[in-house]
């Protein structure tokens, strides 16, 4: 599978991108990933920039990943939306799949992250997108768990167990595959908390899918 992502430090932060293609690699999917990325960009920002839509022109990608600053979603919902739709007409005509990969509240304003489900959820489903919903998996694990901490210390960026756990959700989604028993050491993360994240990534996103 080749993956394009777009994004900011959101995906950047802890190599999302290459945490992806490890898990994947365990279950026997060689995954090839680029990352067009820059500090607090928002999707229209990359859009006129025109990077991401000459590496989407070019084809040869069977997913793009989008994902949008932080917090526009909540702040301004439609702009984030016509953002995507300019992307998906582009993904689309190269062949590709459009993928959004919903990211988490502040860690001192939870109540966002209903903004933020639904502005992605919605969209996605008008463009018959690939929804990774990260930000309600954190949003159950934070319900219940005060370790390990998701966010970094500005409370926004992840921190390697909150990227490790956005992973695993990747995963899930994009490959079709579970994570709970793979074992595979991730440098600055201890054996037990990443069996304690694949676990959770699972048992949450299955429960999800019932509702």
């Amino acid at each position: 599978m080749r993956i394009l992502y777009v994004g900011n430090s959101f995906t950047a932060r802890n190599n999302l991108p290459g945490l992806v293609a490890s898990l994947a690699k365990v279950r026997g999917h060689e995954v090839e990933h680029r990352l067009i990325s820059a500090g607090g960009a928002s999707l229209r920002q990359h859009l006129n920039a025109g990077t991401a839509l000459a590496a989407i022109a070019e084809g040869g990608h069977d997913v793009v990943v989008l994902q949008e600053q932080s917090t526009l979603p909540v702040k301004n919902a439609a702009r984030m939306q016509d953002s995507v739709r300019d992307f998906d007409a582009a993904i689309k005509a190269a062949g590709a799949q459009t993928a959004l990969y919903m990211t988490w509240a502040r860690r001192n304003a939870p109540e966002t992250q209903q903004a933020l489900t639904t502005a992605y959820a919605t969209i996605a489903a008008e463009l018959g997108a690939t929804l990774v919903p990260v930000g309600m998996v954190w949003e159950r694990f934070l319900a219940t768990h005060d370790q390990p901490r998701l966010h970094d210390a500005d409370n926004s960026h992840p921190a390697l167990p909150g990227s490790y756990l956005a992973a695993c959700v990747f995963l899930i989604t994009l490959l079709n595959e579970h994570p709970v028993d793979i074992d595979l050491p991730v440098k600055g993360l201890d054996a037990a908390t990443a069996a304690q994240l694949r676990e959770a990534a699972w048992t949450i996103y299955e429960d999800l899918a019932t509702q």
